[in-house]
């Protein structure tokens, strides 16, 4: 099963560390905000992110497992 990365945009500052840890994850919007590039992530990602997650300094990226009715 596979999981997501959420961005609270009330929170991020366009900082750009989870950029510099997974750039195919995550991109900045024209309003320097995170995005995240990809709906799912599978398993084999989740190290990558969840440092990704860690080294955001305004802690605005959470993982979420994805449910069966978001499949």
């Amino acid at each position: 099963m596979g999981f997501k990365v959420v961005v609270d945009d009330m929170l991020c500052e366009g900082n750009a560390m989870c950029l510099d840890v997974a750039p195919d994850v995550f991109d900045l919007s024209d309003d320097d905000v995170a995005i995240v590039l990809q709906e799912e992530l599978s398993e084999d990602r989740r190290a990558e992110v969840e440092q990704a997650v860690q080294y955001c300094p305004k802690q605005a990226l959470s993982i979420t497992a994805i449910t069966d009715e978001e499949k």
